[in-house]
């Protein structure tokens, strides 16, 4: 089975260097790397250039947000799974993608994912945040649950079915996309119980001046499935608070 993995990015000369190093050092040997680059001023297609020859797709031109780039890298991806990489993150070891393709090839699930943490943007060993998840149940959803996102790998026939991310959310189109898949009873799910993706900290979505947006579209896509609104939300919400302490309390023991 082939994999794309696709990255979008902006202005990040910091970091890309690493995320595309860190695709080209996973050990499974058909990864398709797809980078949509939205126009950087800042060097970061620079470096980008220094790898040209060893990605799978690159493109650098205006776009029109996050989940236009995204949809952008859908439409190019050539794999059989689609999973997202963003130019801050990388993966934990180098087996990471083999593992994946593994549990694909032995559940048959139209949908794999797993942990992810979130680490100190100039620290990356320093673990600030985990973000574990578990076997899917479908009430799970109701109380605010979903995988972190950017550990869900799905097969691209998904994205041809039931479409792409939707542009109109700022930034929150992946919450919806995932209760959409996860929403129907048509697709199979298979959980890795091991860290997929380990993220800078400082992301689109985890800066305090955004979460009131972020919290709006939320609940937005909550009210157009069947949980529980405003009770949903806070238990979303919630759900970050052990995320933060449980690596804290790990260092007092």
């Amino acid at each position: 089975m082939k994999i794309s993995v696709i990255t979008i990015v902006y202005n990040n000369k910091a970091t890309i260097r690493s995320c595309i190093k860190a695709v080209l050092a996973q050990d499974y040997p058909d990864i398709e790397h797809v980078v949509i680059d939205g126009g950087s001023t800042d060097g970061t297609q620079a470096i980008i250039e220094d790898y040209k020859e060893r990605l799978g797709y690159y493109i650098s031109e205006p776009d029109k947000g996050l989940y236009n780039a995204l949809n952008k890298g859908i439409k190019a991806a050539t794999g059989d799974i689609i999973g997202i990489l963003h130019s801050d993150d990388f993966y934990p070891k180098a087996s990471t993608l083999s593992e994946i393709v593994k549990a694909f090839q032995s559940s048959s699930a139209d949908i794999v994912y797993g942990n992810g943490m979130f680490v100190a943007r100039e620290q990356p060993d320093a673990v600030k945040r985990i973000y574990t998840a578990k076997p899917f149940r479908s009430r799970y959803l109701k109380y605010g649950w979903v995988p972190l996102h950017t550990t869900i790998y799905v097969k691209k026939e998904v994205f041809e079915t039931y479409g792409l991310f939707e542009e109109q959310y700022r930034i929150a189109s992946d919450y919806e996309i995932t209760l959409r898949w996860l929403s129907n009873p048509k697709l199979k799910t298979y959980f890795i119980n091991d860290w997929l993706v380990k993220m800078r900290l400082g992301g689109k979505s985890t800066t305090p001046a955004l979460q009131k947006i972020k919290s709006k579209e939320d609940l937005d896509i909550i009210h157009r499935y069947p949980l529980w609104g405003s009770i949903t939300l806070a238990f979303k919400i919630g759900r970050k608070i052990p995320q933060y302490l449980i690596p804290k309390l790990r260092k007092l023991s």
